[in-house]
């Protein structure tokens, strides 16, 4: 019979009261808040984690999984590879020269990292220079440039570019940088400009000749790992004590220690929106229990128990507002499929790398949300579910 009373009472304050249209509205507007504010708050966090994976796709290939690296140029003999590989042959590496340079074309100067490798064991571990690359190949003293740097110098296939070495030679009483012109004869895009205005590659043999490395020595190893979390400590522990093993996560640590802060930032700021709508659950809770003071002292005295009068208003902020939240999931799921299903939003390729805006919502994220805006009705509905079990029963049916 309780079980009755409550869920009559939960019907009869659902319907729309002509008497008091506002208290209606009120709920209405409440219910309405919940789903908008749950629904804006999904697209934001697929929005930021979709940036956020996209981001970690494109470092993970131009920064490495791993690197080792040592404290001296051309440290790294072909023999510590060989070793790498024996004991880690499910590792793919690709050893490397690397030196800072000037690009220089008429008046034009530009700084940028020059890297000498393996071309064949170079795609098989980077997607972008295998894209950038396709079909061509290099010979010595060409080089696959980023799109930053060829835009930079206006450069066409073939076309030779004057590049000066931070290292020195002799010159008469002086020291004169070296000089070597290179032919550009392939460009590659990462989509992140940072690296497409500054790296660009050449067979290891050019970078060897010009700084006068001996045969089998680089200055380093791109290490492509599919568990470099795990695969990190393996190698820590195996590499001899002038060599040092770096993730890329390690290299771009504070990058995405921004990245997760503003995440949180926002997620506070758009949950704020949601407690601003359960304010309307409140004030129309309150308005009821109000409006229906004599109700209430009725039924009190005709034996009604005061936990039964705070459950069933409890139970009507928790259908107001936990059906605002499920309609924002819905809302919200159907916003993330319409803008990763169509261009609606369009975003500068040359800056974000993708024309399209990526949209990737973490089972966590979902979670969070879904358990903080329920945590954020259950406490609104909580005080004006306690207020209805304080009215003075016999004051009430006096005045009333």
């Amino acid at each position: 019979m309780n079980h009755d009373i409550r869920r009559f009472l939960v019907s009869k304050y659902l319907r729309f009261d002509k008497s008091q249209p506002f208290i209606s509205i009120s709920a209405f507007l409440a219910f309405l808040g919940v789903a908008v504010g749950v629904m804006v708050l999904l697209v934001a966090m697929a929005i930021m984690n979709g940036f956020d994976k996209e981001f970690q796709r494109k470092l993970f290939t131009m920064n490495y999984p791993i690197t080792v690296t040592t404290f001296m140029p051309g440290g790294v003999h072909v023999k510590d590879v060989e070793a790498i590989l024996d004991q880690m042959p499910h590792l793919k590496a690709s050893p490397y020269i690397s030196s800072q340079v000037m690009l220089r074309r008429g008046q034009k100067l530009e700084g940028a990292l020059m890297f000498g490798v393996d071309m064949e064991k170079e795609k098989h571990i980077n997607t972008v220079v295998a894209e950038g690359m396709g079909e061509a190949t290099l010979e010595e003293f060409e080089f696959l440039a980023g799109k930053g740097i060829v835009d930079e110098f206006l450069l066409e296939v073939d076309e030779r570019l004057m590049v000066l070495f931070t290292h020195a030679e002799p010159g008469g009483l002086s020291l004169m940088p070296k000089m070597k012109r290179f032919s550009h004869k392939a460009t590659f895009q990462s989509g992140l400009l940072a690296y497409d205005k500054t790296y660009m590659y050449t067979p290891v043999s050019s970078l060897a000749k010009v700084l006068g490395y001996a045969e089998g020595a680089y200055d380093g190893v791109h290490l492509h790992s599919s568990d470099p979390f795990k695969d990190i400590e393996i190698l820590s522990a195996i590499l001899p004590s002038h060599l040092r093993a770096v993730g890329w996560w390690q290299q771009n640590g504070n990058f995405f220690s921004a990245l997760a802060l503003e995440k949180r930032a926002l997620f506070i700021v758009l949950m704020l929106i949601i407690l601003v709508a359960s304010l309307n659950i409140i004030s129309s809770l309150l308005m009821t229990v109000m409006n229906r003071r004599q109700e209430i002292a009725l039924l009190l005295s005709l034996g009604v128990y005061k936990r039964e009068i705070k459950q069933t208003f409890f139970i009507l902020g928790i259908i107001i507002g936990g059906s605002g939240v499920l309609l924002g999931v819905c809302l919200g799921g159907l916003g993330i499929w319409l803008l990763g299903s169509f261009d609606i939003v369009n975003l500068p390729a040359d800056v974000y790398g993708s024309a399209r805006l990526p949209l990737e919502l973490s089972l966590k994220d979902f979670w969070l949300i879904v358990l903080g805006a329920g945590g954020v009705v259950a406490f609104s509905s909580y005080y004006p579910a306690k207020k209805a079990t304080q009215v003075n029963v016999l004051e009430t049916l006096r005045n009333e």
